[in-house]
């Protein structure tokens, strides 16, 4: 069986991330969604909870109907020790053979401990990043378009709409 790991940190999210999933797991059985940052949240970087962000993709896992196929596990950072992460990451989560992420410290730090990384093609990263959708909420802009309907719907009910424009001081910040 084989089986990749998908690494982010999904703040929140979003139809882009959904897609991602999506297209990995046409090149993969069973995919290893390792949420990161787990320890982190109300920042503006970090939001959500770990619980919170597990809740969003169990429910588009559900309604997607693949949810048998994907395994999420919340991951902590370690705190600039980055040799130490992708030990972290190993007992943490179940077995996989490769990594999926586009971002370059975790290639880096996966294909030093051997595995093959390979690059998820972005998709419509203009309109789907976590930052502008967060700076959006901050806002008052129309955002739920952006993520998957239970998304919204778990953004909502945890009062993350009150609690990313407290964060951000109700006007937002530049897309990074």
């Amino acid at each position: 069986m084989s089986r990749g790991a998908y690494v982010g940190r999904f703040q929140p999210f979003h139809k882009g991330h959904l897609r991602a999933l999506k297209w990995i797991l046409e090149r993969e059985e069973e995919v290893v969604l390792v949420v990161g940052s787990a320890q982190y949240s109300h920042t503006r970087e970090n939001p959500f909870t770990l619980g919170e962000r597990l809740e969003m993709i169990w429910r588009v896992l559900k309604e997607e109907g693949i949810l048998e196929r994907v395994i999420p596990v919340g991951v902590p950072d370690t705190d600039k020790q980055h040799n130490l992460w992708v030990q972290v990451v190993l007992t943490m989560a179940p077995r996989f053979d490769r990594v999926y992420s586009n971002d370059p410290m975790t290639r880096r730090l996966f294909k030093e401990r051997g595995f093959e990384v390979r690059s998820i093609p972005f998709f419509d990263r203009d309109v789907y990043c976590a930052t502008r959708i967060r700076e959006k909420i901050a806002r008052g802009e129309e955002w739920e378009e952006l993520v998957p309907p239970a998304v919204a719907e778990v953004v909502k009910s945890v009062g993350g709409v009150e609690r990313i424009r407290e964060l951000y001081g109700r006007t937002g910040a530049p897309c990074t």
